[in-house]
């Protein structure tokens, strides 16, 4: 071969390769599970969950192009959501998105090397998701809030908002993971206030009539119902919303949806910004992060959202420091 034959060719390799690497890389199709603890495929898409896709799509991802959605929903029913993870593992997806303490407990026992993201819970160093917020180890990282200590805050807002009332309803999931430290905390956020607490349990999605009847036969003046995945979803939240409107009893809730439905308030993390940013985790992950040296981000901001038409129809005028201090106000 002569030698300027072989440098020609020297020299069309060296272009060639760069370009046939980079649209290899642009066939690269990565998967990401989201392991969901209630809706359904038939529901509609969920609100927050656009925000998350929103998030991939400015890093660049693009579905059916460089990245596939893979939903698993367990659709209230916390029994499927261990046979649901397994699922994503056997298709060995690249990441799980995992929302609430249900399914990242599914998802951890399902794989201990896919990457997991945790889409806000509450203390996962005490349910030994991580073994610490700054280093997580293992193979779960994400984001998490406070959520032992906001019950207080709540019950201090819902206490403003109905200064008359002296015993307020709590509605909790027998079985939250967090069952004793958020008693623990509206205990003494109760005592402080000069508050009675009616604690009233459900195990079931069917028990809520019979809750409502508990809330109402003692006299309570308003409920206060604790965050978990049995009573998460939007769809809940408007048979809540409802049987709350029945009962003329002003609700707080700690996510917007059930406040769109038609609860009275809700304080809590923003669900579709703490999703958002769950896209981050997601994004560097697929790059090729390890998750045991991601740190956990904690949401710092909370909203504060109150619903006027619901006050109105309970006869209740919003104090103005509230609504002021309101980052949505629904009419």
């Amino acid at each position: 071969m002569k030698a300027t034959t072989f440098l020609a060719l020297l020299v069309l390799g060296l272009l060639v390769a760069p370009l046939t690497a980079d649209a290899q890389q642009a066939t690269t199709v990565q998967q990401v599970g989201r392991l969901l603890s209630v809706g359904s495929p038939t529901a509609g898409p969920d609100p927050s969950f656009a925000a998350f896709r929103q998030g991939l799509r400015e890093l660049g991802y693009v579905e059916g192009q460089n990245v596939v959605i893979v939903d698993r929903y367990a659709e209230g029913s916390q029994e499927r959501l261990r046979d649901l993870a397994a699922e994503l593992a056997q298709i060995q997806v690249d990441v799980i998105v995992a929302e609430g303490a249900a399914a990242i407990r599914a998802a951890q026992h399902a794989t201990r090397t896919i990457p997991i993201v945790m889409a806000a819970t509450a203390d996962p160093v005490g349910q030994g998701f991580v073994a610490s917020l700054a280093q997580p180890g293992g193979n779960i990282t994400g984001l998490s809030y406070l959520s032992a200590e906001l019950p207080g805050k709540r019950l201090e807002i819902l206490k403003e908002t109905v200064p008359q009332s002296t015993r307020i309803a709590v509605l909790i999931n027998a079985a939250h993971p967090y069952y004793a430290s958020v008693m623990d905390n509206l205990t003494g956020a109760a005592r402080a206030l000069g508050l009675h607490l009616h604690v009233v349990e459900m195990r079931r999605v069917d028990e809520l009539d019979t809750a409502f009847t508990a809330m109402t036969r003692p006299g309570a003046d308003a409920v206060l119902v604790i965050e978990d995945a049995l009573l998460l979803n939007s769809d809940r939240g408007q048979v809540v919303a409802d049987l709350a409107t029945q009962s003329r009893l002003p609700m707080m809730y700690s996510w917007r949806e059930w406040v769109v439905a038609g609860c009275l308030m809700s304080y809590g993390p923003s669900r579709p910004e703490v999703l958002r940013r769950a896209a981050t985790y997601v994004d560097k992950l697929l790059k090729g992060a390890k998750p045991a040296d991601l740190p956990i981000e904690q949401s710092t901001k909370f909203e504060l959202v109150i619903n006027l038409k619901t006050a109105k129809a309970l006869g209740i005028t919003m104090p103005p420091s509230l609504l002021l201090l309101a980052d949505e106000v629904i009419q």
